[in-house]
């Protein structure tokens, strides 16, 4: 086990969160975009809300192994953004004849994203992030510490 891999679990951990943020910040931006993509029928389709799929990094048999018998030496060796997914929801219809993308009954289609999820989800990103800065911080101040015993 190295003295890194603390820091290289918070590292990925770092990583992730922040596309996450990324990502999160996207859909809050799109929120009202309708013409996002072209669908099949070659038709203009409103923004569809994205989300993060995060995943251990080590997804091995022998890590399952180790685990089940309890004799897993590596606590942990990070996160991995494996991909990015779009919601399956469906969009929102809003009453609104004077607009372009307006179908024949008035009814415009509006992206799936709620603004107070993503707000929530933004929080939960961020906190997250902090807690992994505080590990990052706590793990670098142990080894400065370490480093010190040997004078």
């Amino acid at each position: 086990m190295s003295i890194f891999n603390a820091l290289n679990t918070s590292a990925s951990a770092l990583t992730a969160q922040r596309l996450r943020m990324d990502v999160i910040s996207s859909n809050i931006a799109n929120a009202q975009t309708t013409r996002a993509t072209i669908n099949e029928n070659g038709e203009f389709e409103p923004y569809r809300r994205k989300m993060v799929v995060v995943e251990p990094k080590d997804n091995s048999f022998r890590s399952y192994l180790q685990k089940a018998t309890n004799t897993s030496s590596n606590p942990g060796s990070g996160v991995k953004v494996t991909e990015i997914i779009e919601d399956d929801d469906p969009f929102k219809l809003v009453y609104n004849p004077n607009h372009p993308d307006a179908n024949e009954d008035g009814y415009v289609q509006l992206p799936n994203v709620d603004p107070l999820k993503e707000m929530v989800d933004l929080m939960s990103a961020t906190r997250s992030y902090e807690a992994n800065i505080t590990s990052v911080n706590a793990t670098k101040s142990m080894l400065l510490k370490a480093l010190e015993i040997g004078k």
